[in-house]
């Protein structure tokens, strides 16, 4: 609204995180769009206007995460109790490397490594918990310049000691029930709940007199599962439960359903028409 009366721009990129903080990236504009050709580290962007009367209150803006998988090398991770080794194959000597390591953005550490050897030990890694490890290459080793010369070698993630999930997948739905078929939908289960890579989920139904009880094994993926081979008029169970490579976590609550005792009949209609002479 005051649009007229600006001269300018203020642009802070900072680097999360930022070990650096004695050297700000600073970035002068006249007009409003900025292109950044940023690393997949986590960024925060300050920008505030500024006039002949002084500088406005910053607004912030976070980079989202963005998925990419087309990194130019792979970082391979071996845990050594609370400890992990870092190794990676440079596709060329940098003058250093830049590895940043955490939960999440909120939680994520930073150190250089002035080596080309391409194996770094990190430390205190708590179990149970997902943790992202980044490297990046840069060529110019000096705080200020990550953010310009900065570029992501690879990406993974890593639990230094996996467990089973603490609770199933959510809302278990059961839908398009027939007479011999089911199906069964779910929700992935949380991340924050798996306490391990997921590698699946196994589905197991009941019928009401326990005779007929069967388990399916089904990828991580999967959100879904048509249950076939059901005998009409019968009341099922179904619970489903995810699992790690340290097991299998708890099931959902039992979930019934009911086949109809006869299938879908489509109604057909005969018209007949008498006529008088």
């Amino acid at each position: 609204t005051q649009s007229e009366n600006i001269l300018g721009y203020y642009v802070h990129v900072e680097r999360i995180p930022n070990s650096c903080r004695d050297s700000p990236n600073r970035i002068f504009l006249k007009d409003r769009i900025v292109l950044l050709n940023l690393s997949m580290a986590y960024y925060r962007v300050n920008i505030s206007a500024y006039n002949e009367a002084g500088e406005s209150p910053q607004v912030i803006y976070i980079v989202p995460d963005y998925s990419a998988t087309d990194f130019p090398g792979q970082i391979h991770v071996k845990h050594l109790g609370t400890n992990a080794v870092v190794t990676w194959t440079p596709e060329y000597n940098p003058k250093c490397f830049v590895v940043d390591w955490g939960t999440s953005k909120e939680d994520m550490r930073m150190k250089i490594v002035n080596t080309a050897t391409g194996n770094f030990t990190l430390e205190n890694f708590q179990p149970y918990k997902s943790y992202k490890i980044m490297v990046h290459a840069s060529d110019v080793c000096q705080c200020e310049s990550f953010t310009r010369h900065e570029k992501t070698f690879g990406v993974t993630h890593f639990y230094s000691v996996e467990g089973v999930p603490r609770a199933g997948p959510a809302n278990v739905t059961i839908l398009n029930i027939t007479k011999h078929s089911a199906l069964v939908k779910w929700t992935e289960i949380a991340a924050e709940d798996c306490l391990g890579f997921l590698q699946g989920y196994r589905i197991s139904f009941t019928d009401s007199s326990r005779k007929r009880s069967l388990a399916v094994t089904l990828n991580s993926s999967t959100t879904s599962y048509r249950l076939t081979g059901l005998k009409a008029k019968t009341i099922y169970r179904v619970q489903i439960s995810g699992f790690t490579n340290a097991g299998e976590g708890p099931p959902t609550l039992s979930q019934p359903f009911s086949t109809p005792k006869y299938g879908t009949v489509e109604a057909l209609c005969i018209c007949v028409t008498q006529h008088q002479s």
